[in-house]
């Protein structure tokens, strides 16, 4: 229910025209849906929990709690917009999660395209790149080779000098004779530049553009070598775009068409891909385009080929508290052992920036204020909210969208009007909150707070690495520069007799309530539940079992 995204797409039209109000109030029902089954469930397998007093992550108590820590991390420097690479559907208009994503892939024929990039002050000579999106060509903005690697300028039987990868030439130039003029690392290359494929972006940007950069990403599998770099179409060439202070540009529009300021306006990226090839074969820049099998991401919901899309998003720089992470994380007694450095311990070594917003309608607003001068304002709690306010919302205002949307603030830079950006927080930020929001902390409960912070004791599945448990450390690392609990039992995962995790679309999920009543919960205990060993069981079970 909460997926539906941004006002111009097939889903937020009918939410909208439903209204976000009633939408919302659908919403909070629905967290109380299954509040029965849970309660029946807990006390048949003897779960000891307080189902009296729970802690409501959409409450307004809640919420501020979270405002006020996303203040403390904005002060900090640490929460910052950039883009974020998603799998999108542009028909949607929605990002996927990754298990969406894996349902709709296909075995897809389609045309690659080798493209030579004319070297800046070099006549007659070329970088020779491969990419399997030709639609993304009038979005380059770099070229990306391996550092340690080794290239070549040659001489080909066409008269002109190319520069690719030693490894690959014979694969891209089969049973052709050339010239070797030199041969240098990747890391020679850096900087080199190259003239733009396309005109689209020439003196409207504020960066420096078009030139080599060096990557360890970039492999001698396939290709040439060189990697042709669209900052808003892949996760790779994103991040090596922000490594490399690369400026940003995106010619596809939302509805996943080229946008006005190409040649083709409006028309479906994959639709465009034989327009732009014919384009730079017209100019003498089309090297060749050869077919390729593969196998491509649709949407299951309506079949349309998913795009790599760049989304505005705020990020956490979590990549500036990696060994602080680390550290804390060696600080709790992990059962098994193992999990410390290995799982878990691996996960923080490789850190990234926590993409933290969301284009939804429900969940916890982002507390962002933006000003058409260019100031931007975090809120960190509701006397702040209604101190800079324009008209006073009152204290009962309820702090989700749309009434949260309506309060304007004062912009304390220009005395302008300041609105909120429309985001709201992924859901695990909630989850990884509840140490401290439980409590209201700081406005309410700083005594019990401090006795029941750091957790003694928890304890989820192994897929939490990724999950809770690091919300958990990252929020704390960020806020208290300590881990939020002591200990932690990390249990495995209930599978099918053929291995598979336990799904409804795959029509092999177990029903504990099923088992319940036909086992004692003691035997359920004994046989579902992985034991603590120096490596995670995972238990299988199948419907036939008994």
């Amino acid at each position: 229910m909460g997926k539906a995204t941004q006002p111009n797409t097939a889903f937020a039209v009918p939410i909208e025209q439903y209204g976000i109000e009633p939408f919302i109030k659908e919403c909070k029902k629905s967290v109380w849906k299954y509040l029965h089954d849970w309660e029946v469930m807990s006390d048949q397998v003897g779960y000891w929990v307080d189902m009296e007093h729970p802690y409501i992550t959409y409450e307004n108590d809640y919420i501020e709690s979270e405002w006020w820590s996303l203040k403390e991390i904005w002060k900090k420097g640490l929460l910052y917009q950039g883009h974020k690479i998603v799998p999108y559907c542009p028909r949607c208009g929605t990002a996927l999660s990754s298990h969406e994503v894996a349902q709709g892939y296909k075995t897809v024929k389609e045309t690659s395209a080798y493209v030579r990039f004319p070297v800046k002050g070099e006549e007659n000579t070329y970088l020779l790149a491969w990419t399997t999106t030709p639609w993304t060509l009038p979005s380059n903005m770099a070229l990306c080779v391996n550092p340690t690697d080794i290239y070549c300028r040659f001489k080909a039987e066409d008269g002109r000098v190319y520069i690719m990868a030693k490894a690959l030439m014979e694969t891209v130039f089969p049973e052709q004779k050339f010239e070797v003029l030199a041969e240098m690392p990747g890391t020679a290359l850096k900087g080199m530049e190259y003239v733009p494929l396309f005109d689209f972006a020439v003196g409207k940007l504020d960066k420096k553009a078009w030139f080599v950069i060096c990557d360890n990403y970039v492999t001698m599998s396939d290709g040439t070598g060189i990697v042709h770099i669209a900052p808003a179409f892949g996760e790779d060439d994103n991040r090596v775009c922000r490594e490399n202070d690369v400026p940003f540009v995106n010619f596809v529009d939302p509805q996943g068409c080229m946008t006005a300021e190409t040649k083709w306006p409006g028309v479906f990226v994959k639709k465009a891909d034989p327009l732009v090839l014919a384009d730079l074969q017209e100019r003498g820049l089309l090297f060749s385009a050869p077919q390729f099998t593969h196998d491509y991401p649709f949407c299951w919901r309506c079949d349309t080929p998913l795009l790599y899309y760049a989304h505005p998003t705020w990020f956490i720089r979590m990549t500036a508290l990696k060994d602080n992470l680390v550290r804390n994380n060696r600080t709790i007694n992990w059962m098994p052992e193992n999990i410390k450095e290995g799982r878990m311990g691996t996960w923080l070594e490789n850190v990234h920036d926590w993409g933290l917003s969301r284009e939804r309608y429900w969940g916890t607003p982002l507390p962002v204020w933006k000003c058409s001068c260019g100031n931007m304002h975090v809120v960190g709690s509701r006397a702040e909210l209604r101190e800079m306010a324009i008209e006073d919302p009152g204290a009962d205002l309820e702090l989700h969208r749309p009434f949260i949307d309506a309060v304007k603030l004062r912009c304390e830079k220009c005395g302008g009007e300041m609105v909120r950006d429309k985001a709201v927080i992924d859901c695990w930020y909630d989850s990884g909150s509840m140490p401290f929001a439980q409590w209201h902390y700081p406005f309410e409960h700083q005594e019990e707070f401090q006795q029941n912070f750091p957790a003694n004791f928890i304890s989820e599945a192994i897929d939490q690495t990724r999950g809770w448990f690091y919300t958990l450390e990252a929020i704390s690392t960020l806020l208290f520069d300590r881990a939020p609990f002591e200990n932690c039992i990390v249990l495995g995962h209930v599978q099918d007799e053929q291995g598979r995790k336990m799904s409804k679309h795959l029509g092999n999920v177990v029903s504990p309530f099923d088992e319940l009543n036909k086992f004692a919960p003691e035997s359920i205990h004994l046989c579902d539940f992985p034991t603590v060993e120096e490596k995670v069981d995972r238990q299988r079970a199948g419907k036939q079992d008994g």
